[in-house]
This record gives structure tokens, C-alpha cells and sequence, in this order.
């Protein structure tokens, strides 16, 4: 195909304590990416949108471009590659902002070689890209390329398991307006932890993957919110973290952790219209602090990355 464009979705990575191992994919906010086949090799990226000009253009600093061209490399084709990428989530949000980009870019290059390599082969590309911007891990990428609820055991395909997704499950999410850049929140991360605190927080761990299991959104709430390493390293990057979790519960979310490296904060709720509720509640936290946002209810996406 000479022409395909691709989507994919947003992701919320690490749910609370599983840090580096849990992510899931979300609905109604991603990043979509044009590619076009040419025969000279190369891979350019002709523009970006929605950035505020704010990501770099170079091919080898922009995830989009960076997985494209694995892509090509793992698929043995000696062609080239025009490419738009169109941003549809905040940077340094918490969001998987980079890794959509890459899912997006390998998926719509893979297609244009008429799908030479299989969904799951496009993993080792886009973690490529994604390690350009925030290490080698797939929390982020392997919910955005594969949907649902994922838990990554290793960054080879046959090490990350789908997990279910509740049918009740509702997310409402509000992201203030301030930057956490991935480095910065990884940077804050303590060194050591304690034996109390390991246990504690594979207990949480644990409880989480189970209540998926149950269903029971009252446990997994719970279990959300017990995160006793990394959320207390980051809690200062987060702006009225407090507030926001007192407001949430006030308005009936059942629990509220940050999303990822965050600001962006993600309360469970067990109906649309109680997620919507959270929503305005939240917003009005940061309205009346003067911090801009951004919020909306949402639910796990579980096709993960698609052509348009």
C-alpha cells in the first residue's frame, strides 16, 4: 500500500504499585500517524501536529520515525518513508504520549508493506523508539499496540499477558496542565526499599491482578490506591494530588492514583455516569486553583492500535 494511516491509543501504565509491569489501553485519545511509501530509502518526518512545535522533527530523536524505520530494517525492505504524525495526546502527561506515536508509525508502516510482519513482531520497533525517551520498557507500549489490560513480564511478545478488563469498569481522568517529563519522575525514585515496603507492595501488587480476575472493583480501587513507593517519591510533581483524591472519593470514585510517570491523575469508578460526575468534581479542583486541565470519563480500549 503506498499510502496508510494508523492509530493508537493512550495507555495508563503501572495502576497504582505495579510499576513497570501493569498498563492498559484507553479510550478516545491517541495519536495518529500518515505514512507514504517511497522508493528512495530514508525515513522523514514531513510534520507534526498538535505539539505546540514542541517535539523534534529529527529522525532519530522522534519516536514516530524511529519505529518506522525499525520496521523497515526488521522486514528487510530497502525503501523509504514520508511520515505526518498528528499528536492527539499531551506530552510529558502520564498518557503514553511517545509510545503512541511509535505504535502508530509501525503499525501504519507495517500495513504499507503489506503487513510483511506480524502485530506482535512490531514490539522490538517500538520499543526501540520508546527507548530514545523513557527506557526500555513496554508498560506503555504493549497496551497501546495490543488494547485491553496487559501485564509485562519481559519486553518479547510471549511475556506479555492479557489480563481482563471488568465490564463496569469506568476511568475518569484529569490532567493539569504541568509537565513531568518521564526522566524527571524516574529520577525522584528511591534507590533502596525496605523489606516492609516490598511486602506491602506486592501484596498490592498481588490484590490488583486478582480483583481484575474477580471483578470486584471495590478491591481493585483499594489496591490502586496502596502504592507505597512510588507514588510517595512523586507525590510533589503531582499537583493537588490530595485534593483531587479527597474530591474524587467525595463525588463516589472508589479509588484515584496517578497515571503512569503522571501529572495526569485516573479515579475507578463503576458507572459512566458516576465517572462523569468525578470528572466535574475533579476539574473544579484545579479551576478553583488556578492550574488548567484537561478531563473526561473513559474506558479500557481493548482493540489497541488501528488503521483508519
Amino acid at each position: 500500500m503506498a499510502f496508510v494511516r494508523a492509530y493508537a491509543p493512550g495507555t495508563i501504565a503501572n495502576l497504582g504499585p505495579c510499576f513497570d509491569i501493569l498498563g492498559m489501553a484507553i479510550k478516545g485519545a491517541g495519536d495518529v500517524v500518515d505514512v507514504a511509501l517511497r522508493p528512495e530509502p530514508g525515513v522523514s518526518l514531513l510534520s507534526v501536529s498538535g505539539d505546540d512545535g514542541r517535539l523534534p522533527c529529527e529522525s532519530e530523536r522522534n519516536t514516530a520515525t524511529v519505529a518506522a524505520a525499525a520496521v523497515l530494517r526488521q522486514a528487510g525492505v530497502d525503501m523509504g518513508l514520508d511520515i505526518h504524525l498528528h499528536k492527539g495526546l499531551p506530552l510529558n502527561s502520564g498518557l503514553g504520549s511517545s509510545a503512541a506515536s511509535a505504535v502508530a508509525a509501525a503499525l501504519a508502516t507495517n500495513a504499507c508493506l503489506g503487513d510483511a510482519l506480524p502485530r506482535e513482531e512490531l514490539l522490538p520497533a517500538c520499543l526501540e523508539a520508546e527507548a530514545i525517551v523513557s527506557g526500555w520498557h513496554a508498560d506503555n507500549i504493549a497496551p497501546s499496540l495490543l488494547g485491553g489490560i496487559r501485564l509485562i513480564a519481559g519486553t518479547e511478545a510471549g511475556q506479555i499477558h492479557s489480563l481482563p478488563v471488568p465490564d463496569n469498569l469506568h476511568l475518569a481522568l484529569v490532567t493539569p496542565g504541568v509537565d513531568v517529563p518521564t526522566r524527571l519522575a524516574r529520577e525522584v525514585l528511591p534507590t533502596h526499599v525496605t523489606l516492609a515496603q516490598m511486602v506491602a507492595q506486592t501484596s498490592a501488587a498481588a490484590r490488583l491482578v486478582a480483583a481484575l480476575f474477580t471483578a470486584d472493583l471495590t478491591v481493585l480501587a483499594q489496591a490502586m490506591e496502596a502504592d507505597g513507593v512510588v507514588e510517595p517519591a512523586r507525590s510533589g510533581l503531582m499537583p493537588m494530588l490530595p485534593e483531587a483524591r479527597l474530591a474524587a472519593r467525595a463525588a463516589g470514585g472508589m479509588g484515584l492514583f496517578v497515571s503512569g510517570a503522571g501529572p495526569t491523575l485516573c479515579a475507578v469508578c463503576e458507572t459512566e455516569d458516576r465517572a462523569r460526575e468525578v470528572v466535574v468534581a475533579l476539574r473544579a479542583v484545579y479551576q478553583e486553583a488556578d492550574i488548567p486541565c484537561e478531563a473526561r470519563a473513559t474506558q479500557v480500549d481493548p482493540a489497541g492500535a488501528r488503521l483508519l
